[in-house]
């Protein structure tokens, strides 16, 4: 019997929280809206359910002051303040009523009640803060989280400080508070760049950058800490800084040898970014003190890239001394990679390529790797010519590797090569596939080719030029890339008006600046624009205008007409943000 009682209390309880719930979503939902009246008899009967839920009362308090019923709050307020003098809270929204009428000294009357009971009752201060915050009184809640962390050393409110700092403009405080934040406990180290990182960019004369770096720097002197390396040598990296990264980082690992995975990652970023110098420096340190063999083998594969970017001498020497002393066998597999790529596509030299690549493929003992093998392979088949050939390998990779990233490579890389030998159906049948499934990268090479495709099919056996374009295509794709310019000059004479003439020039101009001849790209985009201004070809054209402009012709007045125009006149261009952002920036302007 008392058990049924029981089953029946808690039903009728679950009802009631049911009911209640529900009036509430109904409530909040008047809110949203702006019907503040229908949304008051909700709340009033929910707050006279729950005459303790802050919620519901704050939301009552507010429905009446945008009705301008001021007194009608006040009194509410002043009557549950009788009832229980302890809410001291209730003063903050007390005082804010008083200021919506504009009585000012009635309302600070009232929030200095609040702020002065955080030194009886400390538990309440985080919530007069944020409600101080929430009502725009920022300086009043910097002084309550102050007074709470004074009287009770273990609290912490940096972030909620930091927040409010940045929110009154002040960033010398904010980041001060940060970096106290990091300073008291080194497991907010993360969330710190998070934060911080929306206020600092890749400009060191950034007047954020700059106050960022002295309070850091003010910190490192008073308190040395491994922490204040750790920041510095990302915000140096944010800057583009990486030799003053290389410093940070080496001095971190000087103290601890567990950094060594700082400066491989350090060694990444610089080399992705073309700053060859600081790579370098980073993986002869990886190579030397690593411990495992994976690091190691791909720092070597690194420093061998930089050096084929750098066409730094004898760099066969370089591969075959690494063979000679670690072996040709599983250990340097991704080495045996990189030298058929560099055989291939730099030496000319695609059958002796071949043949690195099918041994390799014997003693290859992960499938994952085996795969990467068949890809390279398949790609040193398509410079070949022998399209066919290749084109098992890669669908060997797409079929056991269907949902993979590999998979999916291996599906761009048959529909290039059925492309490449005019099989126009089957490769636009592969690109449609990737266009929406594959990753982002994949997937707008894949949007591209498409596009290239079916905005230049032949048709009723009438020549467009698009077969000629996928010689040059393919020729650029073997580095022959004044052969591919050859080729794309006569489909600009004979197609001449036609859909193929714009992709001819823009590709053209793409090899031009490959070949560092800048002046004929410059012409190649002016005769896109001048063919057709509202062309698919004419926001790229302006994009790599502003690039060309401003890394390598030095013309930043130049660049910044041109990354307006995107601005301005491509508002939905996939360039937008980018234009955006280096505009400000030529401009002078705080991003």
């Amino acid at each position: 019997m008392k058990r049924a009682i029981i089953l029946f209390n808690l039903l009728i309880l679950s009802l009631f929280s049911y009911a209640q719930q529900n009036e509430f979503i109904i409530a909040e939902n008047y809110f949203r809206n702006n019907e503040y009246e229908k949304a008051i008899q909700l709340y009033k009967e929910l707050y006279n359910q729950s005459p303790y839920n802050t919620n519901y009362l704050k939301r009552l308090i507010t429905c009446y002051q945008e009705t301008e019923q001021f007194t009608t709050a006040e009194n509410l307020l002043t009557q549950k303040l009788k009832e229980k003098p302890n809410l001291t809270y209730l003063h903050v929204i007390l005082g804010y009523n008083f200021e919506r009428q504009e009585k000012i000294d009635n309302a600070n009357y009232h929030y200095q009640i609040a702020i002065k009971s955080i030194d009886k009752k400390t538990n309440y201060g985080s919530l007069i803060a944020g409600l101080f915050k929430n009502y725009n009184k920022l300086d009043f809640a910097i002084e309550v989280y102050q007074k709470v962390m004074l009287n009770n050393p273990k609290a912490n409110y940096g972030f909620q400080l930091a927040q409010i700092y940045g929110e009154k403009g002040d960033f010398e405080q904010m980041f001060e508070s940060y970096i106290s934040l990091v300073d008291k406990n080194d497991n907010y180290l993360n969330n710190v760049k998070r934060y911080t990182g929306k206020y600092i960019n890749d400009d060191s004369e950034n007047e954020n950058n700059i106050l960022f770096k002295k309070a850091l720097l003010r910190k490192s002197i008073s308190n040395p800490k491994d922490i204040w390396n750790d920041l510095l040598a990302w915000l140096f990296i944010t800057q583009k800084q990486y030799s003053k990264a290389f410093i940070q980082n080496k001095a971190l690992l000087a103290r601890n040898p567990d950094n060594l995975g700082k400066i491989n990652e350090l060694g990444e970023i610089a080399l992705e970014n073309k700053d060859y110098e600081t790579a370098k420096k980073c993986f002869d340190i990886i190579i030397e003190k690593t411990n495992y063999p994976q690091d190691k083998f791909r720092a070597i594969n690194n420093n061998l890239k930089i050096a084929i970017a750098t066409k730094q001498p004898n760099i066969d020497e370089r591969f075959n001394t690494i063979f000679k002393e670690y072996g040709i066998n599983s250990k340097t597999l991704f080495t045996q990679i990189a030298y058929a790529n560099y055989l291939t596509f730099t030496k000319n030299n695609p059958q002796k390529a071949s043949l690195i690549l099918k041994n390799a493929l014997t003693f290859a003992n992960s499938k994952f790797i085996k795969a990467s093998i068949k890809l390279k392979l398949g790609d040193v088949l398509v410079y070949m010519g022998k399209f066919n050939t290749a084109l098992i390998y890669f669908s060997q990779v797409q079929t056991q590797f269907k949902n993979h990233y590999l998979g999916q490579e291996a599906r761009f890389k048959v529909a290039q090569t059925s492309y490449f030998k005019n099989d126009f159906k089957w490769a636009k049948a592969q690109l449609k596939i990737l266009k929406g499934s594959a990753t982002q990268l994949i997937a707008n090479d894949a949007a591209d080719l498409f596009l290239t495709i079916s905005d230049n099919e032949p048709k009723d056996s009438i020549s467009s030029g698009l077969k000629e374009y996928a010689k040059a295509d393919l020729l650029a794709f073997q580095n022959k890339n004044d052969e591919a310019i050859a080729i794309l000059n006569n489909i600009i004479i004979t197609f001449k008006g036609q859909p193929i003439e714009d992709e001819a020039l823009f590709k053209q101009a793409q090899l031009f600046i490959k070949k560092k001849q800048y002046d004929e790209a410059i012409l190649n985009y002016a005769r896109i624009i001048a063919l057709d201004k509202n062309g698919i070809y004419v926001d790229d054209v302006y994009y790599h205008m502003a690039e060309l402009y401003n890394n390598e012709l030095n013309n930043p007045e130049k660049a910044k007409e041109y990354y307006q125009k995107i601005i301005f006149d491509h508002p939905s261009s996939i360039y937008l943000v980018d234009a955006r952002k280096k505009y400000r920036k030529l401009r002078g302007d705080d991003i």
